[in-house]
């Protein structure tokens, strides 16, 4: 059986090792460079754009009252 010593240095030296690995710095430019792409980009945040979609559904309710009232009000007036 291992000893749990053991397996906290084996750990400890593999997370040292990743730490310093070639694969960090490959992430951090990637990231860099996805973050300049999408900074070139006309992009919203997912807050703008639920926001926005807010925005629409209560227009949307509001055109079709409005709708809903000009067709009544024509209704009256041609039985008039």
């Amino acid at each position: 059986m291992l000893d749990p010593k053991t397996l906290e240095e084996f750990g400890a030296k593999m997370s040292a090792l990743l730490a310093n690995s070639p694969t960090k710095d490959i992430e951090k430019n990637a990231k860099a460079m996805l973050g300049g792409l999408f900074g070139k980009l006309d992009l919203v945040t997912r807050e703008e754009f639920d926001i926005q979609a807010q925005l629409l559904a209560r227009t949307r309710e509001r055109l079709q009252a409005l709708e809903a009232r000009v067709e009544a009000l024509e209704k009256t007036r041609s039985g008039q």
